[in-house]
């Protein structure tokens, strides 16, 4: 029989069977079976051993609380989710609780140290109409409280499609929720593993038209979404209502952050693809992929008035 922390590991480890589960004992996190496996080789701690109950040993490998945002860093660079454990109650007599209390993900990290300081971290949802002639985008960045929608319409599916790709080049999302669709049944796939971008994805129900409308107005505390400009962007609504769901999921501390939601459209700014992006160099070098080198490492180091040519207002 399994000892009584080992069915609590076990039973929260369903909750979040796609994370890392950091669980958190004394003065460490701990990682079990094939999490502890992972960490040991992207973390390059030692794998060691841990009796569970019957005679049976499984994999461990832990790190140390006060450091563990190096740890987490290194995961969610590697393109891992993790979910944290904490102790939720005083150590004494018997089991001390645990629950999750946060799961870092590469567009929901908050702490300074993990992000890069060059560029925004966003974290972007789509959401499409049944035939694909509608797309919505919405983005965030959850530590400037940036949250903006678009819409984008036309008579081809494919069309819209590629203003979506155009898109999403120009926002380089580090982590990309879809709704109700899959990557794999559209032309994006290519784009966004250029992107290095992590998918990640809510439940259907939770974009249903008048659910994800419900959902915003709660969250802003207002009877109408009038007053964001989204009278009449049904699949922006919904791509906005996606970034809520996943953040109340994931990282729930987060949403307070998220204060008003701007509406956009996509003659707003001028739009390049990704090629002719990576070709003038304008956020990253074709030779390593760094910042210093790129025209906006140029800008930052010379501290000229900067003309963002990637996201410029049209005028």
């Amino acid at each position: 029989m399994s000892t009584p922390m080992r069915r609590q590991y076990l039973d929260i480890k369903r909750q979040y069977p796609e994370c890392i589960l950091f669980f958190r004992l004394g003065d460490f996190y701990e990682t079990f079976d094939d999490d502890a496996k992972i960490v040991s080789e992207v973390c390059d701690v030692v794998l060691t051993s841990r009796p569970v109950g019957d005679n049976q040993r499984v994999p461990l490998a832990g790190v140390p609380y006060h450091s563990v945002e190096g740890y987490l860093a290194r995961l969610v660079k590697a393109g891992y989710k993790v979910a944290v454990a904490e102790q939720v109650s005083e150590a004494g007599n018997g089991l001390v609780d645990r629950a999750v209390r946060q799961v870092v993900t590469a567009g929901t990290i908050t702490d300074p140290s993990m992000l890069d300081e060059d560029r925004n971290n966003y974290l972007v949802a789509v959401a499409f109409n049944s035939r694909g002639t509608e797309a919505g985008v919405a983005y965030c960045d959850i530590t400037t409280g940036e949250f903006a929608a678009a819409q984008f319409e036309d008579h081809s599916a494919g069309s819209v499609e590629r203003k979506v790709g155009e898109e999403l080049s120009r926002l380089h999302p580090s982590e990309l929720i879809t709704a109700d669709w899959e990557l794999v049944n559209t032309d994006l796939g290519g784009l966004v593993e250029s992107l290095g971008s992590i998918v990640s994805s809510v439940e259907a129900w939770q974009v249903e038209q008048e659910t994800a409308r419900e959902s915003l107005q709660r969250h802003f505390h207002v009877s109408s979404l009038d007053g964001f400009g989204l009278q009449r962007s049904p699949q922006a609504i919904r791509a906005a209502a996606a970034i809520v769901a996943y953040l109340a999921a994931m990282q729930p501390a987060a949403l307070p952050q998220l204060t008003s939601l701007h509406s956009y459209t996509p003659h707003d700014y001028m739009t390049l693809d990704e090629f002719t992006r990576r070709n003038l160099e304008l956020t990253e070098t074709i030779r390593g992929g760094r910042v210093q080198g790129s025209l906006l490492g140029v800008l930052d180091e010379t501290a000229t008035p900067a003309l963002v040519i990637v996201s410029a207002k049209l005028a």
